[in-house]
Order: structure tokens, then C-alpha cells, then sequence
């Protein structure tokens, strides 16, 4: 239920998405090195790494984490022993075996490695540096 008294707010697009990072070098490492995402260094602003050069976000979703820890684990309960992610990213590849594979070896403690979805889609998941699902 709306509430009617609230003012509406004509959203246009996501405008940006980003982890705020404890661990530069851990966060460099998997989002430009591993991931490849074209970051670039803004003078004077030590540690900033952005782009403007990926296209938009194509799928925006509130994700219960119960749903979530389904996804990942196969059951409603997320584990105690692990970080309660705060948000999720997902990104499309070209090579779903490689990507995980590279994941692996890069020393990702996978969640779901290229589980298939009910709706067809295989994922592999993991935790971020960050504890981005």
C-alpha cells in the first residue's frame, strides 16, 4: 500500500551502483584486475576508482535474503559463519565455466558454482571483499 501523503519522486535510471570499500587493494583486485571493469583513478582523490563506461543497470531487485541463501545454499537460512551481505551485484559473462574458474583460482570461497535458476539463468555467487553478494 502507497502511502498517498508522500510526495512522488519520478525516478529515471540508476545512476550508479558501487561498494564502499575497506580494502582498496583487495576491491581493485577482484572489480578491475579480475572482473576487468575499465576503473580509472581520479586525480587528487587517492583510492577512487570509477567509470562511466558500462552500460545500465538491467535488473534492479529487492532480494530477500532468505531468497538469497536459497540461491546460494539451497536453504531459507543464511549461515552464521559468514557476512550478512547488504546488497547484491551481478554481472553477465561471456564464459560462465571460465569466469568461476577464474574466481577459484583467484582464492573466491564460492556460495552456488553455476547453480542453474528456476528461470534458466546459471550463476556462480560469492562475497565480495566488501560482503556484496
Amino acid at each position: 500500500m502507497h502511502d498517498t501523503l508522500l510526495p512522488e519522486i519520478d525516478v529515471l535510471f540508476v545512476a550508479g551502483f558501487g561498494p564502499i570499500v575497506t580494502d582498496q587493494t583487495a576491491s581493485a583486485r577482484l572489480y578491475r584486475d579480475l572482473l576487468r571493469l575499465p576503473l580509472e583513478s581520479i586525480e587528487g582523490y587517492d583510492g577512487y576508482l570509477h567509470t562511466a563506461r558500462l552500460d545500465g543497470v538491467k535488473h534492479f531487485a529487492l532480494w530477500p535474503l532468505d531468497k538469497a541463501a536459497q540461491s546460494c545454499f539451497g536453504k531459507s537460512e543464511w549461515p552464521k559463519e559468514l557476512p550478512v551481505p547488504q546488497s547484491w551485484l551481478e554481472v553477465d559473462v561471456a564464459d560462465i565455466e571460465k569466469a568461476t574458474r577464474a574466481l577459484e583460482q583467484a582464492g573466491y570461497r564460492l556460495l552456488a558454482r553455476m547453480r542453474q535458476e528456476p528461470w534458466g539463468q546459471t550463476v556462480t555467487r560469492f562475497l565480495s571483499p566488501e560482503g556484496i553478494l
